[in-house]
């Protein structure tokens, strides 16, 4: 052998090598709970926050989309979570007025778990599926997302599936008897996702939660959500704690377990009667995060992981992203229409009736973010915005606090609605007597603009903030 084609050889081998390791690290431990604090994650040996800004769910399902670029996109931008969908629900060109929807495939370009069958016929292009065979080119793309994101550090939601909103996706759905050739899915909309009036469905849904949970046990970087937003469509509750039974009775057989999310409500509401596996309660457009507070007691991570249909500028998600993690959450996922198929770089300039925003400068902020809250020994934190007295000035701004007592606090102070204007502000914090050193840091930019040092009088710090233009955030750490 020519020394050209060993060190190709070599060189082939050390990759695959270490793609491969990034697996067999996931064979030790998956994503879990920080023991001490199962408000956070324990993720590779570290106290984690997930905080990303990310695409639109399609990743793995639209055969157009460059899921290696999405996921460089990602890693470059030090984000750290992923959303993607299985499959079981796909969405029509136009869903929602979202243009260039990476779940609303080209035809012929959509691939699930289901193996197509010889049949003519599906909705959008090509056979129709076979609900009792499966397409190990979609499982081969699928292990390939999650190993690719693994090796980024990025965390994959599986989203297990999804209400049909109206029609329009359940014609699309290889659910539907009318996409499958087993006559199976002969069932109005809303009756797919129950255990009484789902036609069939529950054992083909049962079947692919199986497959899914086999194939993904040996990765670190997964969690599995059972349905995004089972709160329309007519999913029961008695339905999603029978999928959670179903991964549970599934990995009890496989070396590994990996957490489950339940996704609640929308904006707000507390969890009544939790499924004991369930780990992760995520909410969508939850701002005011008040539900972190609603069931803060759960003692499990409550997350945002949807937002939209706030306008396209980046201030409402960015207020949304700080007030969540700054109140007590764990997870952030923003959703980032500026990722597309032919975009996977996340510079796809979106047209202003977008249902959201998304955009290289915004993902910056998130990053900032996400380097604030890593900054603080965050597992020994716990929200204590008794210990603020309302700010004063700032236009009403609303304050939130992280603190481990006698030691660090983590203020953020949001303005009361979406509109820039220059702001001064002063904070009045209960503190033990002391010396702290303050910074005023820029949520937009990182940039700290202000540093102080302050002394703890009678219980009292009163923090006077530099003029800002938006919202502000203090770094207050014991000297």
């Amino acid at each position: 052998m020519n020394p050209a084609a060993r060190a190709v050889r070599i060189l082939s081998w050390l990759v695959a090598s270490a793609a491969s390791s990034w697996v067999l690290a996931g064979t030790e431990k998956a994503l879990s709970l920080y023991p001490d604090n199962p408000h956070y994650f324990l993720f590779r040996g570290k106290p984690t926050v997930l905080v990303t800004s990310g695409e639109h769910y399609g990743a793995v399902l639209n055969l157009d989309f460059d899921c290696v670029k999405y996921l460089d996109t990602l890693a470059k931008d030090g984000l750290n979570l992923t959303r993607t969908f299985s499959g079981a629900y796909v969405e029509p060109f136009g869903a929602f007025n979202i243009t260039s929807n990476t779940l609303a495939p080209r035809p012929g370009r959509f691939i699930c778990p289901w193996a197509r069958g010889d049949t003519p016929g599906y909705a959008n292009g090509g056979n129709k599926f076979d609900l009792t065979r499966w397409d190990e080119a979609y499982f081969k793309r699928l292990k390939d997302f999650v190993a690719q994101a693994g090796q980024r550090g990025v965390v994959v939601e599986m989203n297990l599936f999804c209400p049909m909103y109206d029609e329009s996706q359940w014609r699309l759905s290889p659910q539907n008897a009318l996409n499958n050739i087993n006559g199976i899915g002969e069932v109005a909309r809303t009756n797919v996702y129950t255990l009484d009036r789902n036609g069939g469905l529950l054992a083909v849904q049962e079947a692919m939660v199986r497959k899914i949970v086999a194939e993904l046990d040996g990765f670190e970087n997964v969690y599995y959500e059972i349905c995004n937003e089972p709160y329309f469509g007519g999913v029961t509750m008695a339905w999603q704690h029978h999928i959670a039974d179903v991964i549970i009775e599934s990995e009890r057989s496989l070396p590994h377990h990996h957490l489950i999310s339940q996704n609640i409500a929308n904006n707000k509401a507390k969890v009544e009667n939790p499924h004991p596996a369930v780990s992760i309660f995520n909410f969508h457009y939850a701002s005011p995060p008040e539900t972190v507070a609603m069931n803060y007691g759960l003692n499990k991570v409550i997350g945002d992981n949807e937002t939209g249909f706030r306008g396209t500028n980046d201030l409402p998600y960015r207020v949304e992203a700080w007030s969540f993690i700054l109140a007590g959450g764990g997870l952030f996922n923003h959703l980032d229409y500026s990722f597309v198929a032919g975009h996977e770089d996340g510079t796809f300039v979106y047209p202003a009736k977008q249902p959201g925003g998304g955009n290289p400068g915004f993902r910056r902020q998130m990053n900032v973010l996400k380097e604030f809250i890593n900054s603080f020994d965050f597992v020994k934190m716990k929200p204590l915005n008794s210990a603020l007295k309302p700010a004063q000035g700032g236009g009403g701004a609303r304050a939130y606090l992280l603190a481990e007592p006698n030691r660090a606090y983590a203020i953020y102070l949001a303005p009361a609605g979406d509109e820039p204007t220059t702001r001064e502000a002063v904070v009045t914090l209960e503190l033990p007597s002391g010396s702290f050193r303050a910074e005023w840091i820029n949520p937009a930019t990182g940039k700290i603009e202000r540093r102080q040092t302050v002394k703890s009088k009678q219980g009292l710090v009163v923090l006077t903030a530099p003029p800002y233009r938006e919202d502000i955030a203090i770094r207050l750490i014991r000297r």
